[in-house]
């Protein structure tokens, strides 16, 4: 608890116009929160319902600009929105930008672990479903990517930089 000027106790919590708890920080292109009144990058918007075409064409342009926190976002409202039998694609999908996010930000542990979880998860879909290429998504080369990176980001011998580390969705240069 808060307490305001007046000496009223208050959710210290920022809040959404619903009530809900929203961290109202400004965040920078990792999604790491910055301190009030900074600068940040413009967040991605919540709860969007896109087809998946435009999902995988919105996470690639975020990915390109070195922001795959906000690619996770656009993965996850597709795994939250999409059909049932998908949600276990669109979940690895965003568990690799995270893992990529963690990557970035220096987390090793927490790089490695989730770009393995995701690449776990896409490869488990893509057997299950039978398709390799759902979107026009190369899913085996998505799979072959993620586990470099994380041997890469535990080799500690480079800083992951998120922009040129950047996985090509659908393969294409």
């Amino acid at each position: 608890m808060a307490t305001t000027p007046s000496g009223r106790q208050t959710d210290a919590r920022d809040r959404d116009s619903e009530g809900r708890a929203r961290n109202a920080r400004p965040r920078d292109g990792l999604g790491r929160p910055l301190p009030y009144g900074a600068e940040g990058v413009a967040r991605q918007p919540e709860g969007i319902v896109r087809t998946p075409e435009r999902s995988v064409v919105e996470a690639q342009q975020l990915l390109d600009a070195g922001k795959p926190f906000h690619a996770h976002e656009v993965f996850e409202d597709a795994w939250k929105t999409g059909p049932q039998e998908e949600r276990a694609l669109w979940r690895g999908l965003a568990q690799l930008a995270v893992g990529l996010t963690h990557s970035a930000r220096g987390n090793v542990t927490g790089g490695a672990r989730l770009l393995r979880r995701g690449a776990v998860a896409v490869e488990e879909w893509a057997s299950g479903a039978g398709r390799q290429r759902p979107y026009g998504m190369d899913l085996p080369r998505l799979v072959a990517w993620a586990r470099e990176l994380a041997a890469v980001v535990e080799a500690g011998d480079e800083t992951v930089d998120a922009r040129g580390r950047a996985p090509r969705l659908r393969g294409e240069p």
